[in-house]
């Protein structure tokens, strides 16, 4: 099998490869793409939580999405995991340079156990310079929370909110619902052409360890394949979905979703 896109990954790495890098890899492998990578930070953590973030030097970080885009121009680009001011302007400068424009960010602001993943100086920065230079962010419920100053408790919420960060500059926007306690699960698409609702059964598990990262890596794969962005984000939630549905159970905390779903292996292995 052929890959069909090449997808740059920019974010941090999951020691336990149920999130960061870790699962933006096997998503984009799964899904048939190519998958290349920008580290900005290296995590120590597990199901349970993170212990520790190193951060990857700022300057480090642009030479590897230059570095490897010059020999390697991706079709797609997905930015995960930004800690500080001074990565998130060392990738705006380098985005500039390479000028691709399926372009995917996954605003990750806290981890599933509650460490704080970006500071704020760093959440005013994204806010101001990165949304608006990218083609779709895709912040949960909490992340849009905190990039619109709006309490979000249902489905108005949502689109209220989507809508402000329209008027922030950005293009396309994917609220996901997955906070919500409500037992169907919507997830609000929004440009100035279209609004689209996606609704879901809320799976009961505890193993939802990496779906953002995911999700937004889907997406990616999908659009630099060829699909709209309207299919991109359908796809993506299903196969999102439909990841989580195999139920892993690895681990003490919040265990990883199946990257490995939508793949069938025709031979037995020897």
């Amino acid at each position: 099998m052929k890959p069909k896109s090449k997808i740059l990954i920019i974010a941090g790495s999951d020691s336990s490869g149920g999130a960061g890098v870790q699962a933006d890899i096997k998503t984009v492998t799964a899904l048939g793409g190519y998958a290349m990578t920008a580290l900005t930070a290296v995590t120590s953590q597990n199901t349970t939580g993170v212990s520790s973030v190193i951060a990857v030097p700022p300057r480090e970080v642009e030479k590897q999405i230059l570095f490897t885009s010059k020999d390697i121009k991706p079709d797609g680009i997905k930015i995960g995991m930004l800690h500080s001011t001074e990565v998130i302007l060392s990738v705006i400068k380098a985005l500039n340079k390479i000028k691709t424009k399926k372009i995917i960010l996954d605003p990750v602001m806290v981890a599933k156990g509650g460490f704080k993943l970006i500071n704020d100086k760093a959440i005013k920065t994204l806010k101001k310079r990165l949304i608006r230079k990218v083609h779709l962010i895709t912040p949960n419920i909490p992340e849009a929370e905190v990039l619109t100053n709006v309490n979000i408790n249902n489905l108005d919420d949502m689109i209220r909110a989507a809508k402000i960060l329209l008027r922030l500059g950005v293009k396309n926007i994917l609220i996901k619902g997955g906070h919500s306690k409500k037992k169907s699960m919507k997830d609000v698409f929004l440009n100035k052409k279209e609004l689209k609702i996606f609704t879901n059964k809320r799976i009961k598990t505890k193993n939802t360890h990496g779906t953002g990262c995911t999700l937004s890596s889907a997406i990616t794969t999908f659009y630099a394949c060829g699909k709209t962005l309207n299919k991109s984000c359908e796809l993506a939630i299903k196969y999102v979905n439909q990841s989580i549905r195999s139920n892993l159970n690895y681990g003490k905390g919040h265990g990883p979703i199946n990257h490995l779903s939508c793949i069938k292996i025709n031979r037995k292995f020897k």
